[in-house]
């Protein structure tokens, strides 16, 4: 539809519509030949053109935020969301080897949202209304089983019960997934991250 039947489609769909808000950039119409200006010039009801936001000199758009956090650039996709991004998922069984092996892990099974790049994260997790410092890991584990896991590690604090569901929002990127020779080499790793992740949220 052109600019002009959308709109009589949407008179004639939606009667009681009275205002409309749309961003600044905001197209319509076939090949997004209609503009926001465009709308306001057509159509005799409440029109609202939102401003663009900008931080940084960076627009901000959910498609950047996703670019930034797809890089693995969390810290600035924060500062263009004005929170920390957050993840929430029910806590799983896990392998098994970070108990026994490396370091004790909270496995999340996540679900519809947008993951960060693959790799180790300054974090905070919450767990039943309280927050705790951690360091994350999410990806494939390259060094282990080759399987994909969100994983948390509490920072210097041991975990007696395991909860159900619990809360990631990621503060900083430490490093990216790499493989290991075997698991020593991953678990001097794991505390080199973690005191990355200290300094980090210190």
């Amino acid at each position: 539809l052109n600019p002009q039947a959308f709109l009589a489609k949407l008179n004639k769909d939606f009667p009681a519509l009275e205002t409309i808000v749309v961003g600044y950039d905001f197209h319509f119409g076939k090949d997004k030949s209609g503009d926001a200006k465009m709308l306001k010039a057509l159509w005799d009801k409440n029109i609202v053109i939102v401003d663009e936001v900008c931080c940084e000199g960076i627009s901000v758009h959910s498609r950047t935020i996703r670019a930034f956090l797809h890089e693995g650039n969390t810290a600035m996709a924060n500062r263009l969301l004005g929170r920390e991004y957050l993840i929430s998922g029910d806590v799983i069984a896990g392998q098994g080897l970070g108990q026994k092996s490396l370091v004790p892990t909270l496995n999340l099974e996540v679900k519809g949202y947008t993951l960060p790049r693959d790799g180790v994260y300054a974090t905070r997790t919450l767990i039943e209304q309280r927050w705790y410092d951690s360091v994350s890991f999410l990806g494939h584990r390259v060094t282990t089983d080759g399987s994909f896991a969100v994983e948390t590690h509490i920072l210097d604090i041991e975990i007696s019960q395991t909860p159900q569901k619990v809360s990631l929002v990621f503060v900083d990127f430490l490093r990216p997934n790499q493989k290991f020779e075997g698991l020593e080499a991953l678990k001097r790793q794991i505390e080199a991250d973690i005191q990355s992740a200290k300094e980090v949220l210190r």
